[in-house]
């Protein structure tokens, strides 16, 4: 909730330190006395936790007041222990942990609150004082209420059944011990050994719990005459591990500086990290994340990473004799590398990965709920609690997750539970993959070769299908005209032909650790010497969101070589920008919307008839393309759901009988693109017939025949396939994690239409998705083996997917720019005034006149094929006025001046940084006009005509981009 203004100029002046005599007169009227701005100035310190002698506070009141305010308003709000001021509060005011926390609870049950009302970190902390967690908690108040009168009388019964002393819990040897101020009583009371023991902690400059009997210090404590201090210094080091002994109960609805630092430390923090540089990356105080960090120390959930020596002498540990092995210690001098590669510019290309690789795996919260419900793993759950809680599991903990996820091979589940296992058995196969650098090892050899036997015919056939479309294709080469060739191609045709090159001149090489590639004639699979080493950290992408964009940048650049991206992620979620590590997942917000499938679509020059409505239009008629479809496929833009339909990943499949409704009802809420389908282009069941293509899809070797083997098709649809791939990877590069899924449609020919059984289907590409799909096991296993096929994780430098990166990245800005409500072809097309008032050159008439009485099922599929064969031109308007669809050319000057403003704009963008700009921005851009893809090419679509009340569609224009530029 935002400050009024006079809110933070009285922040303002607090941290000022201003007194009353100096404020400005708005503020004095405003506090009308002196007394209510000390009281305000109190109250402001003692929401921050600030030491009395170092705040404002120290001016207006005494330290001891402050501090007994500080106590009541902690036990109102059953907050944290304060334990960063425990030097005042345990060791002058007596008030111990343990008794504070017996307050709480006390304070919880006499006003009969339930155990979830205390917040998280305080139901952990009490728990791990007083024993005293949930069970205990109702098995104390079913007591008291057993006790009838007697309880709504006398509620103190609660406080003799809470403990008297603390229990027992782990101490650091590096923790160290401090006295109170205890009266002469206790003095008496004190054994020899405790009293030496008193005498040795005032003396000595060193108190390390190390350095004293355990059974001396126990004894003290338990009688509140010490208490434990948890030293943390800006050069200190820690590893966060699990959260053992987390209560998942309410977040805390008082404001706690140290408490919300806690989850970002979870998130940022790193063992090659010191705690300064973790307050620099979090730009937070660095007073108040050393307290953050005590804390975590305290309960367990982080390690300080020291040697023994530091304990003993009680100094600030710093980077030098942290890391005791040398693992760690090449991670650190790798920490630095990347600190250094902070400073290069953003166009300094793809980032270099030297030594260890560290990746992060970004996940939803739907894989942690997936985790929750494996109770038949008990470690599971435990994982599931730090990741959810956390935002983080570390690589310490990936080893034993997937020995737990491992335990569960063998089950049957069913219902909910099966969605469970296909997460937990894709999640152990692909963090298996990762720690191994995506190299096979001898067991996983020894199956790939059983598989090749099994299916050596059809790859042979696949093999031999491929030579003679390349023999083909060289034969036609010095008759295509090279200037139809992009740069994406030019650079896939060179990188082929220099791979061949040095093939050639390849020879083995035995000599370990060489660091140079050998080829194996056998098995042509590149073998790497010098394997490189992953290290692995899951991150949930909702606490990722939770961290400014500043923080997020600072983190993935610090800490993380490669990041990979679960499928789907939800829209909230954080990508990297183009200058941070390298992102095996979406390149940008606009990719995760139908503007991937349009680049998909017009780069390959081939595609399902697909027909984009702008958001904010009413349909009264179906234009001819989806009238009389027998099923339609839908996507929203945004992920918006209504009445059921949108917000799905793989879309919405609808009868054709309801699509003009289900339309209409989606175009409320967001732009949508439909899909119309014939009933050959269905199954015998009635729906969908689809495969997926695991991504690389190249091997080591440049071939795609591994991966066409391994869809198991028929043999009449495995040549199609193969040539639709090699025509489709030719267009559009394909080397990264993901998948491409095809989707079958009827082909029909106007030379030859008997043939309808026979070869007759077609694959088109549908969609292509970033990142690893871990709800389909199959999948996730077929794209590991193709990671361990293409080598990619043991490449030199990714150089290659930045290059695909940025180039998607490129056409999705161009796509959007162009047709958005802002771009030219909009402002062209939906130019103020009726669309009629174009004026237009009639190219031909593709459909012949369609009555929706006497014919329902139309449009035929050889309308469909008219459609995608008419004769075309460059500035086209595909529009139906009801009866006919015509394909219309715009006269040469607008032709022109849409083609000036296009390029003057794209020109302005590449001169720019828009590849940063495209991947921060989260607004999902609208269409401006109404598009159609006829199967090869992307055009304006007019239906006026079909549209309610006949809606101007530069009034729609207007109004979509005034609405995107108030988002």
């Amino acid at each position: 909730m935002a400050a009024t203004v006079e809110e933070q100029m009285v922040v303002k002046a607090i941290r000022e330190e201003c007194p009353w005599e100096s404020l400005p007169k708005r503020l004095q009227s405003t506090l009308h006395t002196k007394e209510e701005w000390h009281r305000r100035i109190v109250d402001y310190c003692i929401r921050k936790r600030l030491q009395w002698n170092t705040c404002f506070a120290r001016r207006v009141c005494r330290e001891g007041e402050y501090y007994e305010e500080m106590m009541k308003y902690l036990r109102r709000n059953l907050a944290l222990y304060p334990y960063h001021l425990a030097d005042y509060i345990c060791r002058v005011s007596r008030i111990s942990p343990f008794r504070y926390y017996c307050d709480i609870l006390f304070e919880a049950m006499k006003n009969e609150q339930p155990y979830d009302s205390i917040p998280n970190f305080t139901a952990a902390d009490a728990l791990r004082l007083t024993g005293v967690g949930r069970n205990e908690f109702i098995d104390i108040m079913n007591k008291c209420r057993s006790k009838k009168l007697m309880w709504k009388l006398n509620k103190s019964i609660a406080k003799e059944l809470l403990p008297t002393q603390p229990v027992d819990f782990p101490i650091d040897p590096w923790w160290g011990v401090c006295l109170v101020n205890f009266t002469i009583e206790e003095f008496k009371k004190l054994s020899e050994e405790e009293t030496a023991t008193i005498d040795k902690i005032c003396k000595e400059e060193a108190n390390s719990y190390v350095l004293f009997d355990p059974k001396v210090i126990d004894g003290l404590y338990k009688r509140g005459l010490v208490y434990f201090d948890v030293p943390v210094y800006p050069d200190d080091r820690f590893k966060v591990s699990r959260l053992e002994g987390f209560v998942s109960n309410k977040d805390q609805s008082y404001e706690d500086p140290i408490e919300e630092l806690l989850y970002a430390v979870f998130v940022v923090s790193s063992a090659n990290a010191t705690v300064a540089e973790l307050a620099a990356t979090l730009l937070a105080d660095l007073y108040q994340l050393q307290a953050a960090a005590s804390f975590a120390c305290r309960l367990g959930w982080a390690v300080k990473l020291m040697d023994a020596d530091s304990v003993l002498e009680d100094a600030p540990t710093f980077p030098s004799n942290i890391l005791s092995d040398d693992e760690e210690g090449s991670n650190a001098s790798i920490n630095s590398e990347k600190s250094g590669q902070q400073l290069l510019s953003v166009d300094a290309g793809p980032r270099k990965i030297s030594g260890t690789a560290h990746v992060a795996l970004v996940v939803d919260a739907n894989v942690t709920s997936y985790l929750m419900m494996g109770s038949l793993s008990p470690g599971l759950k435990s994982h599931a609690v730090t990741l959810y809680e956390a935002g983080k599991l570390g690589d310490s903990c990936i080893a034993e997750l997937c020995s737990d996820l491992a335990s569960l091979e063998g089950k049957k589940f069913e219902g909910v539970l099966e969605e469970f296992a296909n997460h937990a058995f894709s999640l152990r196969c692909f963090l298996e993959c990762l720690q191994s650098g995506g190299v096979s090892t001898n067991v996983n050899i020894d199956k790939a070769g059983e598989a090749k036997l099994t299916t050596s015919s059809l790859q042979d056939n696949v093999t031999a299908h491929l030579t003679k479309i390349n023999i083909e294709d060289t034969d036609e080469m010095p008759q295509q005209k090279h200037s139809g060739l992009n740069s994406s191609d030019g650079k896939m045709l060179t990188s082929s032909a220099t791979l061949l090159e040095s093939g050639e001149g390849m020879e083995g090489n035995d000599v370990e650790g060489s660091g140079t590639t050998e080829l194996d004639g056998s098995t042509d699979i590149n073998v790497v010497k010098t394997k490189r080493k992953y290290r692995v950290d899951i991150l949930r992408c909702e606490s990722l969101a939770s961290l400014p964009p500043a923080t997020l940048e600072r983190l993935f650049l610090r800490d993380y070589d490669i990041i990979v991206s679960m499928v789907p992620l939800p829209s909230s979620s954080v990508l990297p920008g183009s200058s941070g590590p390298i992102h095996f997942g979406p390149p940008s917000y606009s990719s995760m919307t139908p503007w991937m499938k349009l680049v998909l679509y017009t780069a390959g020059d081939c595609g399902p008839l697909s027909a984009v409505f702008m958001k904010g239009q009413r349909i009264r008629l179906l234009p001819k393309p989806l009238a009389g479809c027998e099923k339609a496929l839908i996507w929203s833009w945004d992920s918006s759901v209504v009445g059921g339909l949108g917000g799905k990943f793989e879309g919405n499949l609808v009868k054709g009988n309801l699509l003009l409704h289900c339309l209409n009802s989606m175009l409320k809420q967001s732009a949508v693109m439909v899909q119309p389908l014939s009933v050959n282009d269905l199954n015998a069941s009635g729906n969908l017939v689809t495969v997926d293509i695991p991504l690389p899809l190249k091997s080591d070797d440049q071939s795609i025949a591994s991966v066409i083997a391994q869809t198991n098709l028929p043999q009449e649809q495995v040549l199609n396939l193969a040539s639709v791939l090699k025509d489709l990877s030719s267009k559009f590069e394909l080397s990264t994690l993901g998948y491409l899924r095809l989707l079958r449609l009827h082909r029909l020919t106007e030379s030859d239409e008997s043939h309808l059984e026979n070869g007759s289907y077609q694959w088109v590409p549908l969609s292509l998705e970033f990142g690893i799909p871990l709800f389909s096991p199959k999948l996730c296993e077929r794209i590991c083996e193709r990671v361990v096929e293409s080598c990619i994780l043991q490449k030199e430098d990714l150089a290659e997917h930045y290059d695909v990166m940025q180039t998607v990245r490129r056409r999705l800005r161009e796509l959007c720019s162009e047709y958005q409500a802002t771009g030219p072809v909009a402002k062209l097309f939906n130019k103020r005034g009726s669309s009629k008032d174009l004026p237009r050159v009639l190219i031909n008439t593709i459909s012949g006149r369609w009555n929706p009485v006497n014919d329902p099922s139309a449009p035929s599929e050889h309308e469909r094929l008219k459609l995608a064969g008419r004769q075309r031109c460059q500035t086209e308007v595909v529009g139906f006025d009801g009866t006919f669809i015509r394909s219309y050319a715009l006269p040469p000057e607008h032709d022109e001046a849409g083609t000036k403003s296009l390029s003057e704009e794209q020109s302005s963008a590449h001169d720019g940084k828009p590849d940063t700009e495209d991947a921060d921005s989260k607004d999902v851009l609208l269409p401006g006009v109404n598009l159609i893809f006829d199967g090869a090419e992307l055009h304006p679509f007019d239906i006026s005509a079909c549209l309610q009340a006949r809606q101007p569609l530069w009034l729609i224009a207007e109004a979509s981009a005034a609405s995107s530029t108030m988002i």
